[in-house]
């Protein structure tokens, strides 16, 4: 499978087991889950035929880890703008996680923390390389540390998604280390 495909089946499957799976007739579980035949079948019939090879092939290669398969059913594992309840038991977290931005948001994020926007969670990562390239998407990176053992003291709840992404519901400014 060449790299142009195993990005546009990303991409797809981003789209619509996370955003708007209703778009191609899908009905996701309570916690994000769907048949992978139901996806597969509802795929090919609104013009993106994907093997089940390909899907395989993209859920093993994503660098992000963006899927999970389990048996006969896949889901996103975080990032959903679709009301899931991912069932993510509450996480220790380690000490600092860290989250890339960009310049032109750090105003509202001093004043306002980290908020979910159209997310479920703020997303965290759990080291500055990572975050680095989260960042880098929407152009030169900032990476913010985020003192989470302090967070997690104060009564903050953590999850940790199959990805190792952490999730939190907000980051209050007061946690966040700016750059200089």
């Amino acid at each position: 499978m060449d790299e142009r495909r195993t990005v546009k089946v990303s991409k797809y499957l981003s789209k619509h087991l996370r955003h708007q799976p209703e778009r191609i007739g899908l009905v996701l579980d309570a916690n994000g889950w769907v048949a992978i035949d139901d996806l597969l079948r509802a795929a090919a019939a609104h013009g993106m035929r994907i093997t089940r090879a390909e899907l395989d092939h993209v859920v093993a290669v994503n660098d992000k880890r963006r899927f999970t398969i389990e048996g006969d059913r896949i889901r996103a594992n975080q990032g959903h703008t679709v009301d899931v309840d991912l069932a993510l038991p509450p996480a220790t977290p380690p000490a600092y996680l860290y989250h890339g931005t960009v310049a032109r948001s750090l105003p509202a994020i001093r004043a306002e923390g980290l908020r979910p926007m159209a997310r479920h969670h703020v997303h965290l990562s759990p080291d500055r390389e990572t975050a680095t390239r989260v960042g880098a998407r929407r152009g030169r990176p900032v990476v913010l540390s985020v003192d989470a053992a302090a967070m997690h003291r104060d009564g903050h709840v953590f999850h940790v998604s199959a990805n190792g992404v952490w999730l939190t519901d907000a980051v209050p400014a007061a946690y966040i280390r700016f750059p200089e």
